[in-house]
């Protein structure tokens, strides 16, 4: 599964902020790893051996909280993933990470990854901007499953992917993703996230296409994800 590959094109966000004098050391030490279209290539509480940069792909970080699955984050091209392996009190992923289109992935194993930031400075201090916002995010996110009903937190959910991957010229977000998998990033069943993409569909704020959202009222969609009492 895992090859050498010498056509990075040093994007990612590691390459983008060591020193270029490291890049020759970087294509020695790394390998290029394709997983298929739902393949899992992280477990949840398996040895942390290294992390993973996105070069091609669609990516869900995602954790088991009793029986029920919820999806953390999404990692598309250039992304960084198992970064929440890196830690002083456990050696193990506290996550799973699961292509959810065909993938390319660039892993650096845990060692030289920490050598590049003991000797990286600059790419020290933007990793730790870089969690620093994960963590923001996180407990935004966090806040929003405890205070705000599931309407909410689905518009909450369309106006973070968004944010993350863009729209086109009609308003449709530029990622394909199935109500399933909508569902848990908003931690709600798949039967209510049917129930409210139907009702904001009724409303004219989004139109559904495929597996494609496209959004026709934002400032209403924002003003949803802020409300206590949505239905």
């Amino acid at each position: 599964m895992a090859k050498k590959n010498n056509s990075c094109n040093h994007s990612c966000f590691m390459c983008k902020h060591v020193l270029k004098e490291w890049w020759e050391v970087i294509e020695l030490r790394r390998k290029n790893i394709s997983v298929r279209k739902g393949q899992q290539f992280i477990y949840e509480n398996s040895e942390v051996t290294g992390v993973y940069f996105v070069q091609e792909g669609l990516v869900k970080i995602h954790k088991k909280w009793g029986d029920k699955e919820t999806i953390i984050r999404f990692a598309a091209k250039d992304d960084m993933i198992g970064f929440r392996g890196i830690n002083t009190e456990d050696t193990l992923y506290p996550i799973s990470a699961t292509a959810l289109e065909k993938t390319s992935l660039c892993f650096i194993e845990i060692d030289f990854f920490k050598s590049l930031l003991k000797v990286n400075p600059s790419f020290t201090y933007e990793l730790m901007m870089f969690l620093a916002d994960e963590l923001y995010l996180s407990e935004i996110k966090r806040g929003n499953m405890v205070h705000l009903p599931a309407k909410s937190r689905i518009a909450w959910c369309l106006l973070r992917l968004i944010k993350l991957f863009g729209v086109d010229e009609e308003g449709k977000i530029n990622i394909t993703i199935n109500k399933t998998d909508l569902a848990s990033y908003a931690g709600t069943t798949y039967e209510t996230c049917y129930r409210i993409l139907s009702e904001l569909t009724a409303d004219q704020l989004i139109l559904q296409k495929d597996k494609t959202i496209i959004i026709k009222n934002y400032d209403q969609l924002s003003e949803i994800s802020k409300n206590l009492n949505s239905n």
